[in-house]
């Protein structure tokens, strides 16, 4: 096979003099998958970028060679870089609502990705636009199109950007972080389509991703990164079986799926009425009107789940189960179509956002990505004290004693209340997130995938530090997560949603081990890593 990417020797370096990449080779053939695994500022992105000609301004390759598809890419000119994206090379972004332009037509950015790869706009486009959302996987391809990215699940919205990333017809296909964001079945079905992509094309396929067992269960080889450097590389049962870096080896130890899990948690014996109650709650929503098509869709149906203080309950599902919908009502940003909710005994349902703004106080959400949840202009001191602002609550000496009282309860210095998010590591920008949640002292947290964006290391202090505050406080959590092996580990109660209806609920002890529905057992057998462990077994 020859190589389609070969680099040689390369480093890349920033303006300030760090170096991100450092004297690294490596190839990857025709038809191959290659993963790279490794954590946060190991070097895997500005590699990526590197091999896409899309490196910042303050970066440069100041050493090396980087060859793509036959063509000298270390000097290459943005016009000779131009004409390798989208043609040659394909990229499937991590984040695909800031990837996509919320204010375009699904079907209108397929477009532009299939006329920039033609050089003009042609008859058959809408025909290849409906042709492509079908290859990657998408349902109903003419309504999915006349829709704009906020109507469609996370899946969804991942599999239009594979579409786009293949509008060009390319050769090597990136994948950065590609199902970080969404859940284990979901996940499964995008890594099979992308495998299927690859094997009937012949494509490329490089995976960046910090999630080891993707890695291990996708690709022909794998690359692990630290500090700009290939520490060790080979086939994925070598990796596994016989790691020989000690990095490797502490990749392994914190990954959740080849962890042990740990004992489940017993749930505490609920001495108050529930803090959170939803009975027989119904959403239903409007869709654009297409000929032959459903006028609404129904996005949950008849759920009903208690939380009480101190309690973790998780909920789990597909993409498009309704989760995050139930939050959304949880936290009265959605009025139920039928049901009731109530919070600490009183009936919710109905109250005016004026009405429900007090209650705001005792219910707080933590959201999945923590660099979009903050904002980029403020410190982490004024992200902090925001809400304590907005409620008019504290000002002068006793706001910045407040402050610096949160940001130690979340284990960051008080030196960071000066730094802005960009200063910051993911997980450091998700403390200082929480660090703002618990700042009204609330008796909920809403956790809408609080650990998906981040290494796994790094998730293992995170969520140590929420249960060290579950502890001294006695905070309930509602846990949204696609990732079983975390919920395994972190939740008290678990509730299966699938298609908007409960599919089974009961304590994490009951759920894993003795699972009563097909798609519970599905949803388990999804986890990454599972083909890895037998395949090395």
């Amino acid at each position: 096979m020859n190589a389609l990417v070969d680099v040689r020797q390369l480093s890349v370096s920033y303006r300030h003099g760090n170096l991100a990449v450092n004297q690294l080779s490596m190839t990857i053939a025709q038809g191959e998958t290659l993963a790279i695994v490794g954590e946060s500022g190991s070097g895997k992105s500005t590699l990526a970028n590197a091999i896409l000609g899309l490196l910042p301004g303050s970066a440069t390759i100041s050493a090396g060679e980087l060859w793509v598809d036959g063509n000298d890419l270390t000097h290459a000119s943005e016009r000779q870089r131009r004409g390798l994206r989208g043609r040659a090379i394909g990229l499937v972004p991590q984040d695909p609502m800031v990837s996509l332009n919320p204010t375009l037509r699904v079907g209108q950015q397929v477009a532009e990705a299939l006329i920039l790869a033609k050089g003009k706009r042609y008859p058959g486009v809408d025909a290849d636009i409906v042709e492509l959302l079908q290859q990657v996987g998408i349902a109903k391809p003419v309504l999915r199109a006349r829709q704009y990215p906020h109507e469609l699940s996370g899946g969804m919205r991942q599999r239009v950007l594979i579409a786009i990333a293949l509008a060009g017809n390319p050769r090597l296909i990136i994948a950065d972080e590609p199902t970080s964001a969404l859940d284990v079945t979901v996940q499964r079905k995008i890594l099979d389509h992308l495998k299927r992509l690859v094997s009937e094309r012949g494509i490329s396929l490089l995976i960046i991703t910090h999630d080891l067992g993707v890695a291990l269960d996708r690709a022909d080889r794998v690359l692990v990164m630290q500090q700009g450097q290939v520490v060790e590389q080979g086939a994925p049962r070598q990796i596994l079986g016989a790691p020989q870096h000690d990095y490797t080896r502490a990749l392994i130890a914190a990954a959740p799926a080849f962890a042990t899990r740990r004992q489940p948690l017993a749930r505490p014996a609920p001495t108050q009425p529930p803090i959170l109650q939803l009975q027989n709650v119904g959403k239903t929503f409007a869709l654009p009107k297409v000929k032959g098509e459903d006028a609404t869709f129904v996005a949950l149906e008849d759920l009903s789940l208690q939380v009480y203080p101190g309690q973790t309950l998780a909920i789990v599902g597909e993409s498009g189960s309704g989760k995050s919908t139930a939050l959304r009502i949880a936290l009265g940003l959605e009025k139920p179509s039928r049901g009731r909710v109530w919070f600490e005994q009183q009936d919710v349902t109905d109250l005016s956002w004026r009405d429900f703004r007090p209650l705001r106080q005792r219910l707080q959400l933590v959201q999945q990505n923590p660099f979009a949840a903050l904002d980029p202009r403020f410190t982490v001191f004024d992200s902090i004290v925001e809400p304590l602002v907005s409620f008019g609550l504290l000002k002068g000496p006793a706001l910045e004693q407040a402050a610096r009282e949160l940001i130690s309860r979340v284990h960051l210095p008080v030196s960071f209340l000066d730094r802005l998010p960009r200063e910051l590591s993911g997980g450091q920008c998700q403390r200082v997130a929480i660090a703002r949640a618990l700042a009204l002292k609330p008796d909920l947290l809403l956790l809408d995938e609080p650990v998906s964006a981040l290494d796994v290391s790094v998730q293992a202090h995170i969520l140590e530090l929420l249960q060290e505050l579950q502890r001294d406080m006695g905070i309930a959590y509602v846990l949204v997560s696609h990732d079983l092996s975390v919920v395994a580990n972190f939740a008290h109660e678990v509730l299966v949603l699938r298609n908007g209806r409960v599919v089974e609920q009961g304590s994490v002890e009951r759920i894993f081990n003795r699972p009563t529905s097909d798609y519970t057992r599905e949803l388990i057998g999804a986890i990454p890593g599972q083909h890895a462990i037998a395949s090395a077994a």
